[in-house]
């Protein structure tokens, strides 16, 4: 996997006042992960990246045709310290079947977990430590092939993004 640090990372301190603070989907961790898909090549190889705005053409597929999935997923903090996830076998599953169903490209299982076990490690200051609270974790797709027309799109791109979670 590419990795490219956020050289802005939200320093500790105020990091830990957004996690007290609370706000689900407000305030997001300092990466994403994105991974692009195009039926000639297939899958490309997954990039951490800086969390950030994705720019997309006006007439991509998306936009038109609703081609688009999503899971949702949590991370917990343990009593030990160490960091938990619930079945993240099952969300990548789901994942792969809704895809099907959208006409988008299936995810191999052993992508999404590689993509959620990178994005959490990274990141896994942001998992709250009180009892209750998780980090939210939310893979999507896209169709991006540009153009109009009903059709399975030729292109799609996967995100993984994450946000503190309060009680």
């Amino acid at each position: 996997m590419k990795i490219t640090l956020n050289p802005n990372a939200v320093p500790a301190e105020k990091r830990a006042a957004l996690i007290a603070e609370g706000g689900f989907g407000k305030y997001y961790t300092d990466h994403m992960i994105t991974c692009d898909w195009s039926e000639s090549d297939g899958w490309s190889e997954p990039e951490l990246v800086p969390y950030g705005p994705i720019t997309l053409d006006p007439a991509t597929a998306v936009f038109h045709y609703g081609q688009e999935i999503f899971e949702g997923m949590k991370a917990y903090r343990q009593p030990d310290g160490s960091v938990a996830l619930f079945r993240p076998e099952a969300n990548a599953r789901r994942f792969a079947s809704s895809a099907r169903r959208l006409a988008l490209p299936e995810m191999p299982e052993e992508l999404f977990l590689e993509t959620v076990n990178t994005l959490v490690k990274q990141d896994i200051n942001w998992v709250p430590s009180q009892v209750g609270e998780s980090l939210y974790i939310r893979p999507f797709m896209i169709a991006t092939e540009v153009g109009l027309g009903v059709r399975p799109s030729n292109k799609a791109k996967y995100i993984l993004i994450a946000t503190p979670a309060g009680a």
